[in-house]
């Protein structure tokens, strides 16, 4: 029977060595941190087992790894990373170095199945959901054999999170454990593009802290439902009603992701619309200039329209900041993951 370590916490870990082979948090904290805090891929070489060489060969048999691997790496201010999975499909996860943080985008399916229109994931369509230790595995492969100090997460690269809600949650309680990666939620972000059944969901299991971020890209509902077919199942009123009860700490805010496409949802009126729906909400808003891809639909925005986009928010007194792209060139940036995996996926 094997033990699935990246799918679990200390504690369950804990539970699972005393329950099957009589051990328990001594060994259990040991195996964790050669796994979580020293990228071990076994329990070779760990002082916790060096007087336990019976167990140590069962764990060494019995511990699973998901069968990932780094298929292809890119840099160009970011780093993107594809993930080939033990099925064959692929994923990307993006690290993003900064001056106080390293944020790592990391995926939580194969392709998405809500096509949004300006997202190169929803043209690569969904294949299926990633387990619980395939997404915490993406930040064992950023820290450990990329080498970079992750410490900050945002749930935005390929897929819904909130259609894939208890591995997502399980994957959070993993990264957050103090034992281990230790990344708490108040440096998570989980970014839906208006799950509403996930975002009541979160509501009542919400850990404390986490960070929720919301793609709308439209403030009307004939537009919305045009470039993310998602607003058909739950439209703005719907939307909104969810975020108006969203339990937040004190100080809290959500942020709201307006991806910027030229001609489309760049006018005062927009602007305006945008202001109606958000106001009441605890709010902070990133105006993101589209991301092209070979194939996209859209066309990007000067920079002197997101500039007057942004102006026009700021005047309603919404807090708003006008978010700079980074590794367009690697199909790295906001809504291109995928955009280079065509020909990669499961049929």
């Amino acid at each position: 029977m094997t033990l699935d370590i990246l799918a679990l916490t200390c504690d369950e870990v804990a539970e699972t060595l005393h329950r099957r082979y009589g051990k328990g948090r001594y060994h259990a904290t040991g195996l964790y941190q050669a796994v979580f805090r020293h990228g071990a891929r076994g329990v070779s070489g760990t002082p916790a087992f060096m007087n336990s060489p019976a167990l140590a060969k069962r764990l060494e048999h019995d511990v699973h790894f998901p069968a990932c691997r780094i298929a292809a790496i890119q840099r160009q201010e970011v780093v993107k990373f594809a993930l080939s999975l033990d099925d064959g499909a692929r994923i990307e996860s993006v690290i993003i170095p900064g001056p106080r943080r390293t944020t790592l985008c990391i995926s939580t399916q194969v392709g998405c199945a809500w096509g949004c229109r300006f997202c190169a994931t929803g043209a690569f369509g969904f294949v299926r959901d990633l387990s619980t230790a395939e997404i915490v595995h993406q930040v064992l492969a950023a820290r450990f054999e990329l080498g970079y100090p992750v410490d900050n997460i945002v749930f935005m690269g390929m897929g819904e999170p909130l259609a894939n809600f208890d591995n997502v949650m399980q994957a959070i309680r993993v990264i957050g454990d103090q034992h281990g990666l230790d990344i708490a939620p108040s440096h998570v972000t989980i970014s839906t593009a208006g799950h509403v059944d996930g975002i009541l969901r979160l509501a009542e299991a919400l850990p404390p802290n986490l960070r929720l971020a919301v793609s709308l890209n439209a403030a009307n509902d004939e537009l919305r439902d045009s470039l993310m077919p998602i607003n058909r199942v739950w439209p703005l009123a719907t939307l909104k009603k969810a975020l108006a009860a969203f339990p937040l700490g004190r100080g809290g805010i959500i942020f709201i992701e307006y991806v910027l496409l030229a001609g489309i949802n760049d006018t005062r009126e927009h602007a305006q619309e945008l202001y109606r729906f958000l106001e009441g909400l605890p709010v902070r808003v990133n105006v993101i200039a589209y991301n092209g891809t070979r194939s996209g639909p859209f066309e990007a925005p000067s920079a002197d329209d997101v500039q007057r986009f942004c102006a026009w928010l700021a005047e309603k007194k919404l807090f708003v900041r006008r978010r700079t792209p980074r590794g367009q060139g690697i199909l790295a940036a906001c809504g291109q993951l995928g955009a280079a995996l065509e020909g990669t996926r499961l049929s």
